[in-house]
């Protein structure tokens, strides 16, 4: 699972970019650039959601190691 999420950060990463060339910056919010816009919007939704889930996965596994660790009593 760890290198899934790499691989679709990574993925995600390389359609932001090639995307953002095809944006014209003169006019954003028309034609074909329109369609660039809403993709980059996209990859950068993709991009947020696996660093979380990346974040809550690690939180999980120190979760569950102080749950295994015993009490000092």
């Amino acid at each position: 699972m760890k290198i899934a999420l790499y691989i679709i950060l990574g993925l995600a990463s390389a359609l932001l970019i090639f995307n953002l060339t095809k944006i014209d910056y003169s006019a954003p919010f028309e034609g074909n650039s329109m369609v660039g816009v809403i993709s980059v919007i996209a990859c950068l939704c993709a991009i947020l959601l696996v660093v979380i889930l990346m974040i809550s996965r690690k939180i999980a596994v120190k979760n569950k190691e102080l749950k295994r660790k015993p009490k000092n009593q």
